[in-house]
């Protein structure tokens, strides 16, 4: 559909069952205003895979959905939905009931709370991806569909509990604002030559009190978030596409194929050309099983 504001929206539900719904989202917008205020009937966890979208659930606060994160929807919460520079979002979404996740229900013992997004490690973002191709396979097979998708619900939820470093509460908001605001200035131009000087602007801080900040906050360093989000970006480019991986590189932000290749390999597990050539094969392998399926039924 499309909306004067928002630009085109698209949903689709790709598989249902009683105990999980895995479904996509992709948002072309026009311009980087919020949208209409809106909720959900189930928990949710957004996973993109592509562009940047800002979800807003109080005036003043708001999170950054990015290749590199899981954002999470509260059931019946209201809340607004913005992408940040207009440049739009592609994305998994779960949906769930409370009762296949009770331990969400104890998430307050030993002072734990829960994140309205988490930054994901690199298994969880394989996983992911490997869960969007299995979505698009039409041999896919729903028990593995329904394990995966629960497999991958359940990393992104224990990475979404967290313990809370003790500050006051406006404290507390107005150092997430600094971060937020870091998140989306980097997602929106991950490749661009950031430096902690430029970013200390953009979240009002002094340099050294954003970087002490983002880490208490985040759990990792400025310079490690910046170049993980330059490679979940990228992820989807190895994959699916078949540009050269030194042209990845330079339009990821990359000062070579030698540099990219090496924090490729150091953050995923593997270099880029071998994940692509088992992408590769592993499509072959689907294209055979559907040749084979249409080979028997016309015998």
């Amino acid at each position: 559909m499309t909306h004067p504001r928002k630009g085109s929206i698209v949903r689709c539900s790709l598989f249902e069952n009683d105990s999980i719904k895995i479904g996509s989202f992709e948002a072309n917008p026009i311009s980087d205003l919020c949208g209409d205020v809106e909720s959900q009937s189930l928990d949710a966890v957004v996973l993109p895979f592509g562009g940047v979208f800002a979800k807003h659930d109080a005036p003043g606060r708001h999170v950054i959905g990015t290749p590199s994160h899981a954002v999470f929807i509260d059931a019946h919460r209201p809340y607004r939905i913005a992408f940040p520079g207009a440049i739009g979002d592609r994305a998994i979404v779960i949906r769930f009931e409370d009762a296949l996740v009770p331990c969400r229900i104890d998430c307050g013992r030993d002072g734990e709370t829960l994140r309205s997004n988490a930054l994901l490690p690199a298994d969880t973002i394989i996983r992911r991806d490997r869960l969007r191709q299995r979505l698009s396979d039409p041999m896919r097979d729903s028990f593995e569909l329904e394990t995966m998708g629960i497999e991958l619900l359940g990393q992104c939820l224990r990475a979404r509990r967290s313990k809370p470093v003790p500050l006051h509460p406006a404290v507390r908001l107005r150092r997430q604002r600094a971060v937020e605001r870091v998140k989306e200035a980097v997602a929106t131009a991950p490749a661009e030559a950031w430096s902690i000087a430029a970013l200390a602007k953009i979240a009002h801080l002094s340099p050294f009190h954003l970087c002490h900040v983002f880490r208490e906050l985040v759990g990792t360093s400025l310079y490690d978030y910046v170049l993980r989000e330059r490679l979940a970006q990228a992820l989807n480019a190895v994959v699916d596409g078949d540009e050269d991986i030194t042209g990845i590189a330079l339009n990821a932000g990359f000062a070579s194929h030698s540099h990219f290749t090496a924090r490729f390999r150091r953050f995923f597990g593997c270099p880029p050309v071998a994940l692509r050539r088992t992408a590769h094969a592993a499509r072959i392998d689907d294209f055979r099983k559907i040749v084979t399926a249409r080979v028997a039924g016309r015998a």
